[in-house]
């Protein structure tokens, strides 16, 4: 089918996850064919570097033949089961007793979800659910940051710190607060703070948070350890010791969600090892079956586990698809290869280290007035030439940049005025030379765009 016919049904039928349903039906939607390695290809032949690994999560890449197999022999056996009803069959089983083998020590259930909206919503549950089986059923807040993202469902948006999310939809879950985020660049930097003093002083902000509801009405905080839709903000080394000494001198629990952090991005198998730790619930996902079925959940703590089961009668919670067999066995099959070809050591010792360098040396273009990397997630900050500062929103820089990306073949999403990249896993140091190579190109046609924009506007505004 040719590619306006596919734009016109998609037009007349499909609304698409956060889109401006207008603005796509006049421009028409780009159509994805097909994919492999780290590359998409579009309905126009165009091959596209995809520097975002879908949204965070072919961590193994396209086109994985292992992980269809899985599939379809998991489909022929047993396509699908629940687990009500005192139920179970060995793909959820398997991939359970995998999960915690690879998780802290600490963390040895999980709980399964289709996706990591759904694991929040079941954090927020069983939080709850905790306290109250503790006899503090008075223990309701949970505290989260401002800028993050946990999800799109009602729990999701409410835990996260979104403003444009919480301007739609009504009212939010109640009992859920938010403290500033450890964003040096866009808070600390036009301060003149140092890094260190300001990740100490965002944690200062939590123990302020948790003192004003009252120690024994907070249930939990919950964060993500570098936020990623909220722009890749990798906090100051300050931040994680310092919310950990916070939280040492206080009875909550610690959620620490990686969705996007989880199965090597990071450069360890998940990013509460990076930081040390120690969470009492980790909701997952993405990266869990590297997008090629959808699958989530939540690993579990003993201390709130232990009580659950003990303590807890049933739980009035789940999913028609919680450990859906097929996906279990895609999300297997995935984490053995993980496994197998030492994806997450060479993240931590070899791609990521060379992708660091390689970015870093973006800053030196006159747009740019951060390059920061961790692992195989990146972020550059955009800013005007003249005065380093940023650029006015209205202006759509970022926008602008990520759609020359895409048009000179390479996918880099922009977080306002700041684009971001977390590609999958397997990248090879070609393939990060070529992800360079187009962000450079891109940041110059940008650039050039803006001298265009500024002559014009000059020229309309002489006598």
């Amino acid at each position: 089918m040719p590619t306006r016919d596919y734009q016109a049904l998609d037009r007349a039928h499909y609304l698409h996850p956060f889109t401006d349903f207008k603005a796509l039906g006049e421009e028409g939607s780009r159509i994805i064919e097909r994919a492999e390695g780290v590359y998409i290809h579009d309905a126009e032949g165009n091959r596209i570097l995809d520097g975002m690994a879908g949204l965070w999560c072919v961590n193994l890449g396209y086109g994985r033949e292992e992980l269809v197999a899985a599939a379809t022999e998991q489909m022929r056996q047993l396509p699908y089961y629940n687990s009500f009803f005192k139920t179970a069959h060995p793909p959820a089983i398997r991939l359970a007793e995998t999960l915690c083998r690879l998780a802290p020590a600490h963390l040895n259930h999980v709980f399964f979800t289709g996706s990591g909206s759904e694991a929040n919503d079941t954090v927020l549950r069983m939080v709850r659910r905790y306290w109250a089986l503790k006899g503090r059923p008075e223990k309701q807040w949970v505290i989260g940051r401002h800028n993050a993202y946990h999800g799109s469902t009602v729990a999701g948006v409410s835990l996260g710190g979104m403003a444009s999310m919480h301007a739609q939809g009504g009212p939010r879950v109640p009992k859920i607060a938010h403290v500033r985020q450890p964003y040096w660049f866009q808070e600390g930097r036009p301060a003149g703070q140092d890094p260190e003093a300001f990740g100490r002083e965002c944690a200062l902000a939590l123990e302020v948070k948790i003192q004003e509801l009252g120690e024994e009405q907070v249930a939990a905080f919950i964060a993500e350890p570098v936020q990623g839709a909220g722009g890749a903000i990798i906090p100051p080394a300050s931040y994680w010791p310092a919310v950990k000494a916070v939280l040492a001198r206080y009875d909550i629990l610690l959620v620490v969600d990686e969705v996007i952090c989880g199965f090597g991005r990071l450069g360890e198998w998940f990013g509460s090892v990076h930081y040390d730790l120690e969470p009492d619930l980790m909701p997952i996902a993405k990266g869990l079956s590297s997008g090629y079925l959808p699958i989530g959940g939540v690993l579990v703590g003993d201390r709130v586990a232990e009580t659950l089961i003990e303590e807890g009668g049933e739980f009035f919670h789940g999913f028609t698809y919680s450990g859906h067999p097929v996906c279990a066995a895609v999300a297997q099959r995935n984490l053995e290869l993980l496994e197998a070809e030492g994806v997450v050591e060479r993240v931590r010792d070899e791609i990521g280290p060379y992708l660091a360098r390689r970015w870093k040396a973006l800053e030196a273009h006159p747009l740019v007035g951060e390059a920061r990397s961790l692992g195989l997630i990146g972020a550059l900050e955009l800013v005007d030439p003249e005065s380093g500062e940023r650029f006015d929103e209205s202006l759509g820089v970022g926008t602008l940049c990520r759609d020359l990306c895409f048009a000179g073949g390479l996918v880099m999403r922009s977080v306002g005025d700041t684009m971001i990249i977390s590609p999958p896993l397997v990248i090879s140091p070609a393939e990060i030379d070529e992800l360079i190579e187009k962000a450079h190109r891109a940041l110059d046609a940008t650039l050039a765009w803006l001298a265009d924009t500024t002559t014009d506007h000059q020229e309309e505004c002489l006598p």
